[in-house]
Formats: structure tokens, sequence, C-alpha cells
């Protein structure tokens, strides 16, 4: 029987957008799941750390303080290069990993925070009053309030995964529910009525996304220059992580992460050395052959499961179809889950953290 303690290190919250109801709830399936050190890790927020700190001492849980930013390289997006947007050329999604807590953030990092908190909102404000003009081109019988949504869906920060939401709770206890959708989409619901996540995945994809009524695209100045972000993590007391995408259904990678030698290369060039992956994306073999790869070349890897979508997985992780972490993957990422852990809490080597996390730990 193996000794690892198993590890998920990226989980949204309620703070950007989530599965959970609350930290509550995904603190208790953490828990009744046996997984041991849980990092949270919510775009542009650090607003749940200290419930998620609370959380963690009550459940003899060990916690980490991490955050997700989206940023653009623009060498990449002069080069065409796609790099983990699949469909962006040069959008690089960030995270900052074992970030100081309690949150210390000088001034102009505060600033960059509320900017890119504000320009997310103000994109979905635009959507919320497209799609109204839509509901009532296609007599949907419905509208949306702006603030009423904010108020009782989001903890301040709008996604346009909030915007889906509040749509199919507008429509799921009406009689005529079903007719209602197929009026919005302008054909029939593919998902099932009960399936409440599928709905709102198929309301997001028809009505919300590029080629949707409801579509607003980002602002030119929406996302900030990745050395940006990496500045800002770094100010916050974090590590940059670089989220590998890794194979998709169908076998592919995206360009820049095909060559994973140059992608290495390429990441600390740019000051990144840490990476991770959400090994429900990924075929096992993938993920050993890229985590032991970027292992070897010096990198911390870690794997975290989003939890970002309306849809309710287990904590616990597992590679695409459900298979669970074989020793081998779930030892990659506890190793990098210490590594951060020292970090996080100024220790002088990731066994003094695995010495914390195990004194801590008691699921």
């Amino acid at each position: 029987m193996s000794d690892w303690i198993d590890v998920n290190a990226h989980l949204h919250t309620p703070f950007s957008f989530s599965a959970f109801r609350d930290i509550d709830d995904a603190l208790d399936r953490a828990a009744a799941e046996k997984v041991g050190v849980v990092g949270i890790n919510d775009f542009y927020s650090l607003d749940g750390y200290g419930p998620w700190a609370a959380g963690c001492a009550a459940r003899g849980l060990y916690p980490l303080f991490n955050i997700e930013f989206i940023s653009l390289n623009s060498e990449d997006q002069e080069a065409g290069l796609r790099v983990n947007d699949p469909s962006n050329p040069g959008r690089t999604y960030l995270s900052g990993k074992g970030l100081a807590f309690p949150a210390h953030l000088p001034a102009e990092g505060k600033r960059i925070l509320s900017q890119v908190r504000a320009a997310s909102n103000a994109q979905v404000a635009q959507m919320c009053g497209r799609l109204n003009a839509y509901l009532q081109q296609v007599g949907a019988g419905i509208s949306l309030d702006y603030d009423t949504m904010c108020k009782q869906l989001t903890c301040g920060l709008v996604r346009e995964r909030h915007l889906a939401k509040a749509l199919r709770l507008a429509v799921q206890d009406r009689p005529d529910a079903g007719e209602r959708y197929a009026r919005i989409l302008g054909r029939p619901l593919k998902a099932d009525l009960s399936d409440v996540a599928a709905i709102e995945n198929e309301l997001r994809s028809a009505l919300l996304k590029s080629g949707g009524p409801a579509f607003v695209p980002e602002a030119p100045d929406a996302f900030l220059p990745m050395e940006v972000v990496c500045d800002w993590i770094r100010s916050a007391g974090g590590i940059p992580t670089y989220p590998f995408l890794g194979d998709d259904a169908q076998g592919h990678f995206t360009p820049f992460e095909e060559d994973l030698q140059h992608a290495a290369d390429t990441l600390r060039r740019r000051g990144i050395h840490s990476v991770e992956f959400i090994p429900s994306r990924n075929t096992a073999a993938v993920l050993e052959r890229y985590s032991d790869f970027l292992e070897e070349e010096g990198f911390i890897v870690t794997f975290g499961s989003e939890h970002n979508t309306p849809a309710m997985e287990p904590l616990r992780l597992h590679t695409r179809g459900t298979n669970a972490l074989n020793d081998r993957l779930r030892a990659v990422n506890y190793r990098g889950a210490c590594a951060i852990a020292a970090h996080q809490a100024g220790l002088d080597s990731p066994a003094a953290a695995e010495e914390l996390i195990r004194k801590t730990v008691l699921v």
C-alpha cells in the first residue's frame, strides 16, 4: 500500500464560479474522499482564502493558496501560436501557486486585481444586455436583472457561466420549460430537463460563446501581458505556474505543447518553473510522459480538477475515462504539493513541508 497523501491542487470556489455550493461543500467533499491537500485556485480573487484556511483547519486538511489569470503573450500572438487556449493564439492561462496567507499585496497589485475583475464583470454585464434583447426578440417572456444575478449567484466576480445559470434558473420551474428552451435555442433542448449542468453548458455554448447572439468579445486590454501577471504572482508571494492542456479527446496537442522540450525551454526562459495538469483531460500515458519529463527538467508538477463548471465530479483525481491516478502519478502530485507548501510556509525544503503536512492532515 502506498503512503502518498492525495492532493487536489486546483479547485475553484463560488468566489469565481464553481460546482460547489460554497467552500464548506468543497471541503466536506474533500474530507469525505480523503483528499488531504487542497488548493483554492479562483480567477482574479483572494477573497476565499480566509474561509478556505478556517475550513481546512476544522477538517484536518492542508490548504494551498493559489490564483488564476488569463494573460496574453504578444510574441506568441504575433506568431499565431496557440498555447493553452486552443482557439486564441497568444492567450495564456497562468496560475499562481503558494501565495502568501494572510495576503499581502502592494498598492499596484491591488489596482491590477481590481482592473481585471472590473473588465470581466463589464463584459458579462454587456452580455446580459444582449441576452435580454435576444430573449425579447424570440418572445421568451424572460428578462434577467444583472444586479440581482450578481447579488444572488456571485461573490463579486461575474463570469459568463453565472449568466447561463441565471437563465436556466429563470426557466427551469416553469410548466412550459421545454417549450421555452426551444424558443430560446431555436431548436429543442438536447439536454435532459433534469440535468442542470448539461442545460447550463448548452445555453452557454449556444448563446454566450463566439457566434452566439449574446456574445461580447473581450476588450483588447482585457488580458494583462504575461510578464505583468508573473510579476503580480511573485509580488503576492506565489510561484508562476503554467497549466498544460495536454492531449485532447482526439489525441491532439496545441502547437506550443506538442514539442515538450521546446515548451520547457520557453517556460524557463520566461521565468516559469512550475506546471500543472487537469488529469481528467488527459490519458494516463500522456500524463505520465509529460509529468515525468517536466519533473526531470526541474519543474514543480501538480494536478487538480478545477470544478469550474456546473458538473459535480469527484475531488479524488482521475485521468480521462474516470481511471484513478496510479501511484506513480499520485507521487508526482504529492511531491509537487510539498514543494509548493514549502514555498508557501517559508520552509527550507519540501521534506520539511511534508512533515508539516503529515502533522496537519487527519483524513
